[in-house]
């Protein structure tokens, strides 16, 4: 038996439950969870809002950031080992359709989540199909190899376009659009601005990257572009917020043929000006995920070559102290929360 979060019921919150450790099957492995990432995903699961409740089945042991060590193989899995630390790719994907039959494993429709239609990460013990384990490199620690998955969705929004000597602007600070301007910034980036109205994770944006934090409940992003000295606008945007007051100021301050990636999901249907993203020629790209996997062989060669995203983790407690953790996340004033399974 183990130890594990589970979604018991159909209501605001997650329960501490002894549940089976789960038995893998001939394609899989068995990972002894040592670290966990709280992501937004799981505080809309905690919530019990709309889109959980119409999407967790219950009970569910939720969680999908983590990282471990593999303590058991399937008889048919090669090229791993018993010992290995790893993290993993938490969307499990169907095999049958025209993208994953062309290698496009992230746009796949069959695509399941862990911890979300899945049995998750939130306990001792995770069963992961092996074609899903991403091994960790000694100079990748459980740490951050507990929150490579939302660093993935950082870094396939931020190398959706060519970055190098643009001028680019992130709307949304919270962990992962800090995790983007870092990634901008490594790639080569000239300016990169990143907009909220929380001024505490401003300050972490700061912290974690040599970035321009502006609130704009308090200063004018075309006073910032004047303070920059840039003529035109910014020539990349990355929308992190899923705010449409931050999706239309974003549009009103790109270059004419500016690109967007669009990774914050705005709740329900929003008002679009298409007419001024015609007229201005804009590209916009959803992202959804990781590229599986040359997201993941990005990112990891970028942190063993100089990107710094620790700063990022705000927090660190015991698995017993989660609802602490939920707390902390639900307040919109941290970083990234990670628990310690070990």
């Amino acid at each position: 038996m183990m130890k594990a979060l589970e979604k018991s019921r159909p209501e605001v919150g997650l329960w501490q439950v002894t549940a089976p450790v789960p038995e893998i099957g001939p394609d899989d492995v068995l990972i002894r969870v040592r670290k966990t990432g709280i992501c937004g995903t799981d505080i809309h699961i905690w919530n019990w809002d709309d889109w959980a409740a119409r999407t967790v089945p219950v009970p569910l042991i939720t969680g999908h950031e983590f990282a471990g060590e593999i303590v058991e193989l399937g008889r048919n899995v090669t090229g791993l080992a018993v010992g290995q630390r790893c993290s993993g790719e938490g969307h499990l994907i169907g095999r049958d359709s025209r993208q994953s039959r062309a290698g496009k494993f992230h746009l796949d429709p069959a695509t399941r989540g862990i911890g979300v239609n899945e049995q998750g990460a939130f306990a001792e013990y995770l069963r992961l199909p092996s074609f899903n384990v991403v091994p960790l490199p000694d100079a990748i620690d459980d740490e951050i190899g507990a929150i490579l998955d939302p660093l993935g969705n950082a870094v396939h929004t931020a190398l959706s376009f060519d970055l190098v000597g643009e001028d680019v602007l992130i709307t949304g600070a919270g962990p992962i659009g800090i995790m983007a301007a870092a990634v901008a910034r490594h790639v080569g980036a000239r300016h990169v601005v990143i907009t909220d109205v929380n001024p505490t994770r401003l300050e972490l944006a700061a912290k974690v990257a040599d970035v321009v934090p502006v609130n704009v409940a308090q200063e004018d992003l075309g006073d910032v572009k004047a303070r920059l000295k840039m003529r035109e606008g910014f020539d990349v945007g990355l929308e992190m917020s899923g705010n449409q007051q931050a999706l239309d100021q974003m549009v009103e301050n790109l270059v004419m043929g500016g690109r967007i990636a669009l990774l914050g999901i705005p709740p329900g249907k929003s008002p679009v000006d298409w007419s001024r993203i015609v007229f201005k020629a804009i590209t916009i790209k959803g992202v959804y995920g990781r590229e599986i996997f040359e997201t993941w062989y990005k990112m990891i060669a970028m942190l063993e070559n100089g990107l710094n995203i620790r700063p990022v983790i705000t927090h660190r407690l015991p698995a017993d102290d989660f609802a602490q953790g939920f707390e902390i996340m639900r307040s919109g004033s941290s970083g990234k929360v990670v628990l310690d399974w070990s």
